[in-house]
């Protein structure tokens, strides 16, 4: 975590400013570990008035799979209410790993409790603008993980579009 966040992206948007780049938007690519640290929520207010958007991350549907493919002592608690709390303050997009443990695609109940974290940030106020859905990009650490097929991929993301009603897109 960045520990001036607030002065690096007022330094961005500063640039932005000077190179008459208005149209530019500032991206945060984040775990969502840290969304809930005051310096990152001023930063956050800087790239909402400079064409700023939040991509936070979201692996799983359960603690249990949370643990498995994200290899973090942050708690997955921590995760669901810092993008809550971002989403009701302006539009995420969540991005999200899918992958194969063991050969095996994301068990289906795994999916609806995926499907379920996204829909309770909307009844929460949320504000989902869409969903990244990837696959594994390059060699893993872990021999068991692999990355899932075109098709494999493209029905996960029409389970999460009929159970969320959102736009999701696939990248593999």
């Amino acid at each position: 975590m960045i520990h001036n966040f607030a002065e690096c992206v007022q330094v961005v948007a500063e640039v932005k400013r000077d190179e008459r780049l208005a149209k530019t938007r500032i991206v945060l690519i984040t775990d969502a570990a840290g969304l809930d640290k005051a310096d990152v929520k001023r930063g956050l207010e800087i790239m909402d008035i400079n064409n700023g958007e939040v991509w936070g991350k979201l692996d799983a549907g359960t603690e249990t799979y949370f643990n498995l493919v994200n290899r973090t002592t942050v708690r997955f608690e921590r995760i669901l209410n810092n993008l809550a709390e971002t989403a009701r303050v302006r539009p995420v997009v969540i991005q999200s790993l899918f992958l194969k443990i063991r050969g095996e695609v994301m068990p289906s109940g795994e999916q609806i409790a995926y499907c379920d974290r996204l829909n309770e940030i909307v009844r929460g106020g949320g504000q989902v603008k869409e969903v990244h859905a990837y696959t594994v990009a390059r060699p893993t650490p872990e021999p068991f993980v692999a990355k899932l097929g075109a098709e494999e991929l493209s029905a996960l993301v029409e389970i999460i579009r009929q159970r969320t009603g959102l736009s999701v897109f696939a990248f593999d």
